[in-house]
């Protein structure tokens, strides 16, 4: 099994390429190489091939990424499931983890939705997909300095408050407000359920 996201900028065409592009690649050429894990296609789309285990941590990871950069999101839709065919490049393989990820990509758009996920389990599906219609309730408003923290605290789980704070150049206890904001906790908690029930009993 494998994990498939596909994903678009939002308001992208507001901006110049240049103010999130690089700030997109540099991120994913730390999960691999491109084209054989992800490729950016049609200007402002992309796909990413990844194990199921980190696919919501990386999609929320993307979004808080994106969020950096002011009046830009990002919507992504992550399919789980088999790669019967690999291409040269993502875009060129096939299975029904990429088709569930495409569909579910189309739908978002319908549903203006940021984020969602679809496998092979449908009671999974709509479990999962509640949680996360309820996290988009706080996670589609944050504020450039809170996708700023989560990204910070989801990249360097181990940094104590008092190493991001140094990091910073800010009061310890300015980071565990600026946690509180972003509802951390919560990302955590999604993060933590998503980790024990992704694998899917039917693949």
């Amino acid at each position: 099994m494998i994990a498939v996201l596909t994903g678009d900028i939002i308001n992208s065409a507001g901006y110049k390429t240049a103010d999130w592009m690089a700030v997109l690649k540099n991120f994913l050429m730390k999960l691999g190489d491109s084209p054989g894990v992800w490729e950016i296609y049609r200007g402002d789309e992309f796909q990413i091939r990844i194990a199921p285990k980190k696919a919501l941590e990386v999609a929320i990871q993307l979004k808080a990424l994106i969020k950096t950069i002011k009046h830009l999101d990002v919507r992504i839709a992550i399919g789980l499931g088999d790669e019967d065919f690999r291409g040269a490049g993502v875009s060129e393989s096939n299975g029904s983890a990429y088709q569930r990820s495409g569909r579910t990509l189309n739908l978002l758009k319908d549903k203006k939705l940021t984020l969602a996920i679809a496998t092979d389990d449908p009671q999974l599906d709509e479990t999962l997909n509640l949680m996360l219609k309820l996290g988009l309730d706080f996670m589609d408003t944050w504020s450039v300095v809170s996708a700023e923290i989560i990204l910070m605290a989801l990249e360097n789980p181990r940094a104590s408050q008092k190493e991001v704070s140094d990091q910073l150049q800010i009061q310890q206890s300015a980071v565990s407000q600026r946690y509180k904001r972003a509802r951390l906790d919560l990302v955590k908690d999604l993060l933590n359920y998503y980790d024990k029930n992704y694998k899917n009993p039917h693949s």
